[in-house]
């Protein structure tokens, strides 16, 4: 086994915690982590128990097939499960663990070059959530694109091929992992300012973990590429990570005191969301930095009570849990999806939270409590103030001790509702804790390891947010663009007019209310120019406005590729 290489404080820091943490907690882990080890492997195929059917480096979402059918890959999920399994391999856990990750890049080879009902390799296809689990695309109807797949793709493969650079293999990422990754980086450098859904499939808009994790791939994938002695493209991925890193500040509500998830769906915007950034985002050499809002920082920590106690009311199996103790979480309080349940990967998601804010604290030996974080920590000590404390002080003791034992508590809400068995479904019920939902849920295992990781002190390789500034005037990213004139044949009453609008910004994201007006300069032909993102795969509808009435022709949704240079037109027919 190889070893992995830690700080000193690090490495003082899991030699003592041990005495700080619950016994509950221990010893579910110690029974749970290696099933969730070999549940997780049974869901990738070729050969995993589970997964039958799929492709050699194909990690299938469950092996539920009906209520719900998940046996899809999903390339969000595929991409933080493998990236726990480079970070265990990493670290020196399981040396087979090489030849899954290598099966994993071919795959993910593969699929880029698959087209689907987003495009292809260059007109969107990258941004195809899901896929059958023999690597033929899913065309059905899906919330469709989902932008945070390429970047975390792009993220698991980083840590992979800086692994083996430091290994002395750098011609092996050069020629099989670097295309794979260069693909995504460009995709999410040309398609950050984009709207798309969330990583719960159910809102078209910006997301906070959608850009967050652009962020990161943008600013590691620079590193690589400077390695790699590609300096141009370098200098394209570190400009559009400062552009990223600017608009990430604007999910920050600072009069409630937490990251708004979303800017669209009507809802509150307090989600797990937030909690899964920033997890997915730590970098330890960033220590409690608010910009890249990492997990001990300020704003994190307060965004993460705001999103806890927005479910201690509305669960049944949170009933009589005092206001300072871990309580069972789900997506965000206004959820319906299966009733709107608790999640495994939810509450190990703040449990992972929690330690990862424990690392940080005990490396640097102190813990600083600001206006903004203050209501956190006074969960655990009433009159604790604002300030800085040091590590041999009374305060950074009671405030460690009680911290570690909070993030112990929701691991052991999860044990609570874990059956004998150790298997680990989506969701467990608010009322009873009985699973529901697709069964051995690939993600949630993922989660127990993470959790159970950062839990032995196990801190991520940094990724280079350490010092990172927000630029004060963010920029935009347009991309290439080409004109689309729209021509639709359409007789009409007087006063009635002809708008357009479809699934990109350009044609205002499907919104009646912005659609764009045609000209009936050569009645009957209705026609409008939009300039639209070059090589882009996009679908659009034509609607009557009449006395304030809105009248959309019939379905189904028309579609159209923009072409990568020059013009374009369409010639429709009002249906």
């Amino acid at each position: 086994m190889r070893s992995f290489v830690v700080t000193t404080a690090l490495a003082l820091y899991a030699s003592v915690v041990a005495a700080q943490q619950s016994s509950g907690a221990t010893s579910y882990l110690a029974k749970e982590v290696p099933i969730a080890r070999t549940n997780l492997i049974a869901n990738i195929g070729p050969d995993g128990s589970k997964s039958q059917g799929a492709k050699a480096g194909v990690v299938i979402a469950s092996p539920s097939k009906v209520d719900p059918d998940y046996v899809y890959t999903w390339t969000r999920d595929a991409s933080l499960v493998y990236k726990a399994i480079v970070e265990s391999y990493s670290r020196g856990e399981d040396d087979s663990l090489r030849n899954r990750i290598d099966q994993f890049v071919d795959s993910q080879a593969y699929l880029q070059t698959v087209s689907n009902p987003s495009g292809t390799i260059s007109t969107g296809g990258l941004g195809e959530p899901k896929f059958h689990i023999d690597l033929t695309a899913f065309t059905g109807g899906w919330g469709r694109p989902q932008r945070d797949g390429p970047p975390l793709r792009a993220t698991a493969l980083i840590g992979y091929s800086n692994w083996l650079i430091k290994n002395g293999n750098t011609s092996y990422v050069q020629q099989k992992v670097w295309p794979v990754i260069k693909l995504d980086l460009d995709y999410t450098a040309s398609n950050w300012n984009y709207t798309g859904f969330d990583l719960w499939e159910e809102v078209s808009s910006s997301s906070f973990f959608t850009t967050a994790v652009q962020h990161r791939a943008l600013v590691e994938g620079a590193t690589l590429a400077t390695t790699l002695g590609l300096t141009s493209l370098a200098t394209t991925y570190k400009t559009q990570a400062a552009n990223v890193l600017c608009f990430e500040q604007s999910y920050w509500n600072p009069s409630q005191g937490y990251i708004t998830s979303n800017t669209g769906g009507g809802r509150s915007g307090k989600d797990a969301n937030s909690a899964l950034a920033s997890i997915h985002n730590f970098d330890p050499a960033a220590g409690c930095d608010a910009t890249t809002f990492q997990p001990c920082s300020d704003k994190a920590l307060s965004s993460l009570k705001v999103y806890i106690d927005s479910f201690r009311s509305i669960y049944p199996i949170n009933s009589g849990i005092a206001a300072n103790k871990a309580v069972a979480t789900g997506r965000y309080s206004e959820d319906v999806y299966y009733g709107g349940q608790p999640w495994y990967l939810t509450t190990a998601a703040v449990a992972e939270q929690l330690y990862d804010a424990i690392i940080v604290w005990k490396a640097e030996k102190k813990i600083a409590v600001t206006s903004t974080s203050l209501a956190f920590f006074r969960q655990f000590a009433s009159t604790v103030a604002e300030g800085t404390y040091a590590s041999d002080s009374a305060t950074y003791t009671t405030l460690l001790d009680a911290v570690t034992a909070f993030a112990d508590g929701f691991i052991e809400i999860i044990a609570k509702y874990t059956p004998a068995d150790g298997a680990l479904a989506e969701q467990y019920h608010r009322s009873t804790g009985a699973q529901l939902s697709a069964k051995d849920l690939t993600w949630s295992y993922a989660a127990i390891l993470t959790a159970n990781a950062a839990r032995d002190g196990h801190a991520q390789e940094s990724w280079g947010a350490a010092g990172l500034t927000a630029p004060a005037t963010c920029g935009g990213n347009q991309g290439p663009t080409v004109g689309v004139t729209f021509n639709v044949r359409a007789e009409t009453v007087w006063g009635e007019n002809i708008f357009i609008t479809g699934s990109v910004d350009q044609l205002k994201s499907w919104s009646p209310d912005n659609a764009i007006a045609l000209s009936p300069a050569n009645y009957p032909i209705w026609s409008v120019t939009v300039p639209i993102p070059a090589s882009t795969r996009f679908s659009y509808k034509y609607i009557r406005k009449l006395d304030g009435k809105v009248t959309w022709e019939s379905d189904p949704d028309r579609t159209f590729e923009s072409s990568a240079s020059g013009s374009s037109s369409t010639n429709d027919q009002w249906r």
